[in-house]
């Protein structure tokens, strides 16, 4: 599984393909952000707004949102589920007055009284600072993040004012009017626009457009939306909205070089990590990790190329998950539970939307799956998981053992080292690939001397139970892999040592000395 030529890959691609992770993370209908971005270019061509302020409005609303999906932890702490909080401020006009109530009303929502009172106190006294810190902080994520990506502050900076509003009731409230950036102001109405137009059609988006006039919203864009309503929402509810937003890509297509896109994808590592604070580096260890046991095991370039790209977007799907699952300091109820198994599928399903990283995403989607068939979200096993998948797998379990978690604190290089190898013996983990991410990690593992006829350490346990007499079921049984997968080994063994028969390959095993390594599987 080679990775593809990753100069065809554009910023827009990316930037677009984050969008949906922050539709996910905020519980709004797929490709929401895609038709908000579609609204604000239309509008601003009505407008005349010129190219500059749009190319910025394009990259502005894509990017607005993300930073409210992924820095979560203070916000589900403050009020629980963050989706769910999300979900109650649609349609909501949230200036100065009405977003103290709508906050004090859903401060520790689902927690103890007492605690919801001191919550809802603390915010009283404080003059909301704790619930503004918050919405500060994601401005400024978002911002970090659009500068790594070398958008520059013709992005950044209408982010920082992504709460902002025209008549300066916004947070922080260091802006309105002529002071706010023209993309922010085509990204604050195309917002709601678009919020309004899927829960009641044109007359809706119509009228929160009229009402919030000159207070959330630009006088003249407002005017410029209802003189032109027909013209801005056409076909709005049937598009392809990813294929529009990527024809109305601003900088035509311009492709990223290798570095760029490594770059691209570092960024989106640290930001998925920043959906759990204990999690914080994980991604760029676990690609770091990775890419140095596949150069052990001799995995060709391009398929390194792959690994290390697949490790550092594994994680994005968890943006779509609350921070409450991530964080939860008890045993996971078994809806936390499934929730959680699905980050690994919405991984693959964001990163297909872009073709020429489809592959990345294939092998990202596999690192939480299992030899024997108990990973998930597939529940795939042995051939079934590529080379780069195991390797990845194994990565990121030993880099998730050195850390904390809100269940236990980080295990010493040792203690890792054990469970590691417990999981191998467990036939759940490719013993190969174990040993490769250990000693990668630093660890003095002994090595079996060098195997004959190319035989790999799994075709050698498969091996000696053959000449041991067992059958495929009994040596699939043992090994905890699927009988399909002993009939694969057997037919590599095979062809590697140039016998047909069990006495043959028997023969083989004694005469190299294999038929003692029988009981340490993949060591």
């Amino acid at each position: 599984m080679a990775a593809d030529s990753p100069g065809r890959v554009t910023l827009a691609e990316l930037v677009a393909m984050l969008s949906l992770v922050a539709d996910l993370g905020m519980g709004r209908p797929m490709e929401r952000v895609l038709r908000q971005t579609v609204v604000a270019m239309r509008l601003g061509a009505a407008a005349g707004v010129g190219q500059a302020a749009c190319t910025s409005a394009y990259y502005t609303s894509l990017l607005a949102w993300v930073g409210c999906a992924v820095d979560t932890a203070e916000l589900a702490a403050l009020f629980g589920d963050e989706i769910g909080l999300y979900a109650d401020t649609r349609g909501e006009d949230l200036e100065r007055v009405t977003l103290a109530v709508f906050v004090a009303r859903h401060l520790g929502r689902g927690q103890a009284g007492f605690r919801r009172i001191g919550l809802v106190g603390k915010f009283l006294a404080t003059a909301g600072r704790s619930v503004q810190q918050v919405m500060e902080s994601h401005c400024r994520v978002t911002g970090d993040l659009a500068e790594r990506l070398g958008l520059g502050p013709a992005v950044c900076e209408p982010l920082a004012q992504m709460f902002e509003r025209w008549d300066g009731k916004g947070v922080p409230g260091a802006a309105g009017a002529g002071d706010l950036a023209p993309a922010i102001r085509l990204v604050h109405l195309a917002d709601a626009v678009e919020a309004f137009y899927h829960a009641g059609g044109a007359g809706a988006a119509l009228q929160v457009a009229r009402e919030r006039r000159g207070t959330q919203f630009d006088p003249e864009l407002v005017d410029c939306f209802c003189a032109r309503p027909a013209e801005i929402l056409a076909g709005l509810g049937g598009i392809s909205a990813w294929e529009e937003v990527i024809a109305l890509d601003p900088r035509l297509g311009t492709v990223l070089s290798e570095d760029q896109l490594d770059r691209a994808l570092a960024a989106f590592a640290d930001f998925s990590d920043l959906k759990s604070p204990l999690r914080l580096g994980q991604s760029r260890g676990v690609a770091g990790l990775a890419a140095r046991a596949g150069a052990k095991l001799g995995l060709p370039d391009a398929d390194l190329v792959l690994l290390r790209r697949a490790a550092l977007v594994k994680d994005v799907g968890m943006i779509g998950i609350p921070s409450g699952v991530w964080d939860e300091p008890g045993d996971w109820s078994l809806a936390q539970r499934e929730r959680a198994r699905t980050h690994p599928y919405l991984t693959g399903r964001m990163l297909a939307r872009v073709p020429l990283l489809a592959d990345v995403g294939r092998c990202a989607s596999l690192h939480h799956e299992r030899l024997d068939g108990s990973g998930y979200p597939h529940g795939l096993g042995g051939d079934a998981i590529s080379l780069p998948a195991r390797i990845l797998g194994a990565a990121d379990v030993y880099q998730a053992l050195r850390q904390p978690r809100p269940r236990r604190p980080a295990l010493g290089a040792a203690e890792a080292e054990r469970v590691l190898r417990e999981e191998v013996r467990a036939g759940r983990l490719d013993g190969e690939c174990a040993h490769a991410v250990l000693e990668a990690a630093g660890h003095r593992v002994r090595r079996r001397a060098g195997l004959p006829s190319g035989l790999t350490g799994r075709e050698v346990e498969v091996l000696v139970r053959l000449g041991q007499g067992r059958s495929n079921p009994e040596i699939a049984a043992e090994l905890h892999v699927s009988r399909k997968t002993v009939s694969s080994h057997l037919e590599h063994i095979y062809a590697k040592l140039g016998v047909r028969t069990r006495t043959g390959a028997a023969l083989f095993a004694m005469r190299h000395g294999l038929t003692g390594t029988a009981g340490e599987p993949g060591t």
